[in-house]
């Protein structure tokens, strides 16, 4: 690992180019005609035709005109992704990716990894959908790529860059439930530099977080509402051609009210009348540079740090702040056409900051990474391999590989075989009285099988797989079981599981209307004892239609979920209708109304939690193109 070392503390961007000649995960994504470029799949820009694995992108068009309330809602529309939120737009969100827990999902922002270390997962309620220009999601085993948490796979969001000539967009909206939202953005290139800038704040009143029907005696009948704000800048310079170096900010902000409950003495009895509030910040800055140096050699390099800080409390706040330095280099080598081999180092050091965890405070973990992805005769091969080395949990390998196949020019057909894993949580590892220093890293072992096909304006696929997880990391109530002192439990390897699932998409244009659809089937185990893992549908479906007739277009999404245990019971299915229109004024002007969860459906996204009922939408929108 001396190369690791070398990484670890540049003194300065040249040095770091020569120790590894390195990548930064940082090329813009584009559109060729051999379907959209994505940088998840293999570490590099490259068409989504030439992967193998389950890799969809939400583009820039799909966010601007989703009907979606946030992030996380605007994912669990895909297929394979599941969303746990304690009540509605605001709270405190995660994903489930394939059936694993929200642990087992690698979250980045423009190739920086970001998350709680103290938790061991993202929470997404604190970014907003107005500074994203696309949202790539690899499905599987990704650690062979991201190294640990990437077990059910990768979701990476990328913020707006500047390309052609400057241009402002802004959009303004106000709701029910006193909910508002305005966003601007200016962006565009001037010569050698790229610049892009935006501002965003939404709100809302919100509803009483917690239903009057809670167990735990947290629920109080005041709203739980939010205030979010963002603001990102990026901008790069092109010193000569094919080669740019690059800066980034991006600032998120979230102070959401939730409910809870304190139990002080003498009675220690459940009181929920304190103010709750969740003061969420989630901060990115990185540095990169990116050079071609012949049309076969291409390395990048990525300097960044990342900061995810959490107050949360009623009379008492407590505060939580991880701090993460990530250093990425990278080369891809392109011997001959279709065929590309890459290099990558990666050093990440993570401090946290909380009082129960005074005493330990800080990890680091040194990775290489290598991968082939190749094209010869309509089959298309892709093997990745990474080794990470860990200050706390020790050295993991992990590896993928897969092949696919071209039938026919609309038909494909692929497999893949992969290994992940997820070192614990500082919590896990470090807590008082229930992090145990010794826990090992879970594991799987997963295979998938899939097609797609397509033809003009038809396509359809589907994918079918089964995760084998060992080593699973959770709550063992038995202090014999854990190590001495230990008296109300601990953390432990408890279990193992299987998930077994498949998802079907399809999607259809006829005249003026857009169809598309995608169902989910999952059955997610414990394997010891057959028990259903909590919070898991065993199955989900998500259906739209759109129409567009000159300035005038509708759409309608029913977002269907099944029942889903949790608490000792199971939670109800439950259905919820969004319905827009948006109305071309002219080149400039878009009016937008939204009438989202239109059968006013009540429903728990996680026990004893409530959504948002009915709400309408009225909003303006703004495109100022330059010349």
């Amino acid at each position: 690992m001396k190369n690791s070392v070398c990484i670890a503390r540049p003194l300065g961007l040249a040095i770091a180019v020569i120790c590894a000649q390195g990548f930064a995960l940082q090329a813009h994504a584009q559109t060729t005609n051999l379907g959209p470029v994505v940088i998840t799949g293999s570490r590099e820009p490259m068409p989504l035709s030439r992967l193998v694995g389950d890799i969809s992108v939400i583009d820039a068009e799909q966010i601007r005109n989703s009907s979606a309330d946030s992030v996380e809602d605007l994912l669990r529309r895909q297929g394979g992704v599941q969303l746990s939120r304690t009540g509605g737009p605001g709270q405190s969100a995660s994903l489930l990716l394939r059936g694993n827990s929200a642990s087992g999902t690698v979250v980045l922002i423009d190739g920086v990894r970001v998350g709680s270390a103290t938790l061991g997962q993202t929470d997404l309620s604190s970014l907003s959908l107005a500074q994203i220009d696309r949202i790539e999601i690899l499905r599987g085993p990704g650690s062979s790529l991201y190294g640990s948490d990437a077990m059910g796979g990768v979701v990476q969001i990328i913020t707006k860059r500047g390309q052609g000539a400057p241009s402002f967009t802004a959009h303004a909206a106000v709701g029910g439930y006193g909910s508002h939202e305005v966003d601007a953005a200016l962006d565009g290139t001037v010569g050698a530099f790229d610049f892009a800038a935006s501002l965003s704040h939404e709100g809302s009143d919100g509803v009483s977080a917690v239903l009057p029907t809670d167990v735990f005696g947290r629920y109080n009948p005041d709203a739980d509402g939010y205030k979010r704000t963002g603001a990102s800048l990026r901008g790069g310079f092109t010193v000569a051609p094919g080669h740019r170096v690059g800066l980034s900010v991006l600032d998120n902000r979230l102070n959401s009210q939730f409910d809870s409950a304190e139990y002080n003495p003498p009675t220690f009895a459940a009181d929920p009348s304190p103010d709750f509030r969740n003061r969420f910040n989630t901060r990115v800055v990185s540095a990169d540079y990116r050079g071609a140096w012949s049309p076969q050699w291409v390395t990048s390099l990525q300097i960044a740090t990342q900061r995810d800080s959490l107050e949360s409390g009623g009379t008492t706040m407590s505060r939580y702040d991880t701090d993460r330095q990530q250093v990425t280099a990278q080369a891809a080598w392109t011997p001959i056409a279709g065929h590309q081999l890459l290099g990558a180092i990666e050093n990440l050091e993570e401090k946290v900051t909380a009082a129960a965890l005074a005493g330990v405070s800080k990890r680091h973990n040194n990775a290489l990474v290598f991968g082939y992805t190749g094209k010869l005769d309509g089959h298309k091969l892709q093997a990745d391999l990474r080794h990470d080395h860990n200050s706390a949990s020790g050295n993991v390998d992990t590896g993928k590989i897969g092949w696919g196949y071209d039938l026919t020019p609309s038909l494909s057909v692929r497999a893949v075989a992969g290994t992940a894993f997820r070192a614990p949580s500082f919590n896990e590892l470090y807590y008082p009285g229930y992090g145990v220093s010794t826990i090992r890293p879970e594991r799987s072992r997963s295979i998938e099988v899939g097609a797609n096909w397509t033809d003009g304006d038809t396509s359809a696929g589907i994918t079918i797989y089964e995760n084998h997880m060992r080593d699973l990391i959770g709550y063992e109530p038995d202090p014999a079981k854990c190590p001495t002192g230990y008296t109300f439990g601990c953390a432990a390897n408890i279990d193992k599981a299987k998930l077994r699932g498949a998802t079907i998409n399809a999607s259809h244009k006829i005249g003026a209307f857009a169809l598309h659809a995608t169902v989910d089937f999952l059955d997610a185990k414990e394997a010891t004892t057959g028990t259903r893992l909590i919070r898991r549908a065993a199955h989900q479906e998500s259906f739209g239609v759109d129409w567009n007739s000159g300035p005038l277009s509708l759409g309608a999404t029913l977002l269907d979920v099944g029942g889903r245990p949790e608490g000792g019971r199971d939670l109800d299915a439950y259905q919820v209708l969004d319905l827009q229109a948006r109305y071309k004024l002219d080149t400039h002007w878009q009016f937008e109304a939204k009438l989202l969860n239109a059968t006013n459906r009540q429903y728990e996204p996680a026990r004893d939690y409530q959504a948002l009922g009915r709400q309408v939408w009225i909003g303006v929108r703004f495109d100022g193109f330059g010349g």
